[in-house]
């Protein structure tokens, strides 16, 4: 009973080395076996990479009329732009309708190197894989049938079954050997071909690519040449008019914008060159095969004069085959011819609306440079009107005070002016204008707050008795000489606090916003007075008569001031007719008595003139020691009697 076994180990072991040599064997042939050739009746004029490539051109193509779209920003542009949109939804098309034509080319050229070359096709690798899955079903049927047998069989002839069942598994595991090793065939046979790209593949490409793209809208064609000429006449036209209203701002503007929208239409003119070059050069091919598949036609004429019946059924095949050829490349080639057309009408929209925008260039930048030269002559104009002021003031006004005033009116109306010609030339619109005017006021009003304020304040100085060069005035505690009055700032000479009053050599600057602080305490004499006050404290003799040495004291004084007599009494008249009191009389000395801890003090007061305070204090001065002196020697004569 162990020969069965025997004979069954040999049997799996003679079967499974048979398959491996079948299987070695049959990858050895397809190893050796050479790809099949390209057929001689080539059907298609145009390879897979080809189609490929022409879709991925057109379509990048097609997307810049997005770019165009951005660039239209005028009616004429949107007319122009239209026009382009519709010819490109053609041409768009047409290049659909060429790969489509020439998929089925190569996939009837597929179909026919299949039948003709039956060992490697796809369709004979399939057919062979129908075959193994048939034997495949019919030798597990089989085994199923063996498997009944053994059940019903007796012992002694169950050994033989099973063997015969081992011999089927083995030949099963051949089959599925030979099954996956067909699979393999059949998918490398489906993903490759003669041109890189199988038929089914590149029809899926192109369907996905059609995806891609938005469907062309419906409507009318595009507009011919001389509409689109005349729309960009009229619109060169309207913007030649809209250029005279702008400003240099906006004209600057305008030159930068349309100089980057004629570089933009010059790019998309070169694009659109090289996609016409490159239909020009596919449209050779479809020609040839059009000449080649008449001189074929030419060939089966002769041949169906000279053809018996039998041949008649032959020929009319061929006769079918041809002109399906023909039709396929005409499909093509028709294509292309019309792809030209409407490429040069597309470059003839964008030559009209290139040489639209070079004729607005072209006038935006002469009423540019005609808007600076007005400005710059404008400012030539000013500044020359404000040189001869400058010089007419120093020439025919001596005057300090009436020069300074007119040279600083001098300045304000040329900034005022300056101001004005750059707002009204480089603003477009009044409004543009008034909204210019408000910002620059606003930022103006919180950046130089304390500037303005000083500025307004030296209007507030220069008044009817405000300060000028020359007058002495006192700020706080500082008592000097104006001897600058500017717009922003005053410049005092400080003077010492001695009678003489003579200057330190410092000068103090103070900001004219002083006018508002109030604090500020500025004090001045008004307009042509030159008078102040003095006052001098005298302790009285005890054993003086008060009475007598009063009226001594008033007349020294006023002997003194009597020198003097005629300038304080202009000044004071001067006084009288600034103040609101209708007080008359002249300024004289007074002697007052008071009441002190020591005795009785006289309060001298005397009028004096600031230029000769110094020269009067001392005279007084003088006088006023005289008379003590006098009482003094006949107080001690009696005494000494």
């Amino acid at each position: 009973m162990r020969l069965p076994v025997v004979r069954n180990s040999m049997t799996k072991q003679f079967i499974a080395s048979a398959g491996l040599l079948l299987f070695s064997g049959a990858l050895a042939y397809a190893a050796e076996s050479p790809a099949p050739a390209q057929t001689q009746d080539s059907r298609a004029v145009m390879t897979g990479e080809q189609v490929i490539q022409i879709l991925d051109e057109t379509v990048d193509w097609y997307r810049m009329l997005g770019v165009q779209q951005q660039a239209a920003t005028q009616p004429s542009d949107l007319l122009i732009l239209y026009a382009n949109r519709q010819t490109a939804d053609k041409v768009m098309a047409l290049a659909f309708e060429i790969a489509r034509a020439n998929a089925e080319l190569l996939s009837s050229e597929a179909g026919a190197r299949a039948v003709s070359d039956d060992a490697t096709s796809p369709q004979a690798l399939s057919r062979r894989q129908a075959q193994l899955d048939e034997q495949r079903k019919e030798i597990e049927a089989q085994i199923a049938n063996v498997r009944k047998q053994i059940a019903a069989a007796p012992r002694q002839e169950r050994g033989d079954l099973e063997a015969r069942v081992s011999v089927l598994r083995a030949e099963l595991d051949l089959v599925a050997a030979r099954r996956n090793y067909l699979d393999n065939m059949v998918r490398f046979a489906y993903e490759s071909d003669a041109n890189d790209f199988g038929a089914n593949a590149l029809k899926a490409h192109i369907d996905a690519i059609a995806a891609s793209i938005p469907s062309a809208s419906g409507g009318s064609g595009p507009p011919t040449s001389a509409t689109a000429t005349a729309a960009s006449a009229s619109s060169t036209t309207a913007a030649t008019a809209s250029l005279n209203q702008f400003g240099i701002w906006d004209l600057a503007g305008a030159v930068m914008r349309l100089s980057a929208k004629g570089r933009t239409i010059e790019t998309i003119d070169a694009r659109t060159a090289q996609l016409q070059e490159l239909f020009t050069e596919i449209r050779t091919p479809p020609l040839a095969k059009l000449q080649e598949l008449t001189q074929r036609g030419e060939r089966l004429a002769a041949q169906a004069q000279e053809a018996d019946r039998e041949n008649s059924q032959a020929l009319r095949a061929q006769y079918d085959t041809l002109a399906w050829l023909v039709q396929q490349t005409t499909a093509i080639a028709t294509p292309l011819s019309k792809a030209g057309v409407l490429l040069n009408q597309y470059r003839a929209n964008l030559a009209s609306w290139r040489e639209a925008i070079d004729k607005q260039y072209r006038d935006a930048l002469k009423m540019l440079a005609l808007r600076v030269a007005l400005f710059a002559g404008l400012l030539v104009v000013v500044l020359s009107a404000a040189h001869l002021w400058r010089r007419a003031v120093f020439h025919y006004v001596h005057e300090p005070r009436r020069r300074s005033r007119l040279l600083i009116l001098q300045k304000v109306v040329v900034w005022f002016l300056i101001v004005a010609i750059a707002a009204s030339t480089f603003a477009t619109e009044l409004g543009s204008l008034a909204t210019f005017a408000g910002l620059i006021t606003a930022g103006l009003a919180v950046a130089m707050q304390s500037v303005l304020v000083s500025i307004v304040g030296y209007f507030f100085l220069i008044g009817k008795y405000g300060v000028r060069v020359g007058d002495r005035v006192q700020i706080g505690n500082v008592t000097g000489e104006v001897i600058d009055m500017g717009l922003v700032r005053m410049h005092l000479m400080e003077l010492s606090g001695q009678p003489s009053s003579s200057p330190t050599g410092r000068v103090v600057a103070f900001a004219n916003s002083i006018i508002f602080q109030a604090s500020g305490g500025l004090f001045k004499q008004i307009p042509g007075v030159n008078l102040a006050w003095h006052e001098i404290t005298l302790a009285l003799p005890v054993t003086a008569d008060y009475a007598s040495m009063k009226e001594e004291l008033l007349q020294a004084v006023t002997r003194v001031i009597s020198d003097y007599r005629e300038d304080i009494a202009r000044q004071a008249r001067e006084i009288q007719k600034a103040a609101s009191s209708k007080q008359t009389g002249e300024p004289l000395p007074q002697v007052q008595l008071r009441f002190a801890a020591s005795g009785v003090d006289a309060v001298i007061r005397y009028p004096v003139q600031l230029t000769l305070a110094a020269e009067i204090d001392e005279r007084v001065s003088r006088e006023l020691l005289g008379v003590i002196s006098k009482h003094a020697r006949e107080t001690a004569l009696p005494n000494s009697a």
